[in-house]
């Protein structure tokens, strides 16, 4: 196993002049873009492979980053997806660690953190107090524009003006599985996880690019993935959730999903006071009362108030601050969830979730 290159100096630059020195490894670059913290103490492998992050800088709190190295990137031949990671790069621009652990091991690893960073022309950064920098930008909303500054200076980059999903979204249509239910899967930067748990679930998938005309395809279930960026970009597709839920059919939002659906059905959007990022969110379903343990990253939320006057209500609400955490129709099969049922990483209290994408398309089938 290569060992970390001599140690070089690096720095992280906020966009209010703040800066924190650093040693760099991986990529040996600089780059920009918004900085957003994660709460998690393992999944640092899925982490980064989660399109949602794509133009991120991504920070852990967890002080020691690496110490299990990365596992091999392979194929499942059944279905196609890989079987470590949430998509087939790494999608941040950079990554921000307390301690980097250049001596990892673990019987699976094939690589060391920094040699897949550099496979993968990503830099990171190592000695700096994280858990200070997620302080700051907690009190900033939960993020802030920024820059890793090894060689060469760089613009400052805002990725909330960019249509992100076009970069991470797939190009082409493609099937997973041969399953009882047919359902289509918007990819605005669909996690591999989302296919595995509808997979389990006997269930064939047509995963298709974030522009694509769905409308013209016979679907028993529509589901809205998860994807980077600011959802009031997306206007064809929130033209195109509009045309399908006159159909009816049933349709299931996840994270970015659920605000476009919000959108979709005439409510709007807003940026958060303190964003809600990491493992540990915690919700309540208002349906029963229970309460859960959450994955999430994301600066938008739903305004709730804008939609109980069109038949919706609030399905789940986040005990931190109170805010939509979900939404569900009165009266038809439509429903949205702001965090992530699918997990990985994280904790998997919301999988259920699917079962329920399931049972509601069962009971569509049947009347």
């Amino acid at each position: 196993m290569k060992s970390i290159r001599k140690k070089k100096k690096g720095m992280l630059i906020l966009e209010d002049g703040t800066k924190y020195n650093a040693l760099s490894f991986g990529h040996q670059k600089s780059t920009s873009g918004e900085i957003v913290f994660n709460t998690a103490m393992t999944g640092y492998t899925e982490s980064l492979t989660d399109p949602s992050y794509n133009s991120q800088i991504l920070v852990f709190t967890y002080p020691m980053i690496g110490n299990y190295g990365v596992p091999p990137n392979s194929l499942s031949k059944k279905e196609r997806i890989h079987k470590f990671y949430e998509s087939n790069k790494i999608h941040v621009s950079g990554l921000v660690v307390t301690y980097y652990s250049n001596h990892p091991y673990h019987y699976s690893m094939s690589k060391s953190l920094s040699e897949w960073l550099c496979e993968n022309r990503v830099p990171g950064l190592y000695n700096i107090d994280c858990r200070s920098i997620a302080k700051k930008l907690r009190n900033n909303g939960g993020s802030a524009l920024g820059k890793i500054f090894i060689d060469d200076d760089i613009s400052f980059y805002d990725p909330s003006k960019y249509n992100l999903a076009s970069k991470v979204s797939i190009k082409e249509k493609i099937t997973y599985g041969d399953g009882e239910y047919k359902i289509i899967l918007v990819d605005f930067g669909l996690k591999n996880n989302i296919i595995r748990c509808l997979l389990k679930r006997n269930c064939t998938l047509i995963r298709v690019p974030w522009n694509y005309d769905f409308n013209k395809e016979k679907y028993d279930g529509l589901l809205l993935s998860n994807g980077p960026g600011n959802p009031t970009i997306y206007k064809k597709p929130i033209e195109s959730i509009r045309i399908a839920m006159r159909r009816e059919k049933p349709i299931f939002g996840i994270c970015l999903g659920n605000q476009l659906l919000g959108i979709a059905a005439g409510g709007s959007t807003y940026r958060l006071l303190h964003a809600h990022r990491g493992h540990n969110q915690p919700v309540m379903s208002l349906d029963n009362g229970k309460s859960f343990v959450t994955s999430q990253n994301h600066g938008y939320v739903l305004d709730y108030s804008s939609l109980l006057s069109k038949g919706w209500r609030v399905f789940f609400k986040n005990l931190n601050d109170n805010t939509c955490e979900g939404i569900i129709h009165n009266n038809k099969p439509f429903f949205s969830v702001q965090f992530h049922p699918e997990a990985s990483g994280g904790p998997t209290d919301t999988d259920f979730l699917f079962d329920m994408f399931i049972d509601i398309i069962i009971k569509k089938r049947q009347k």
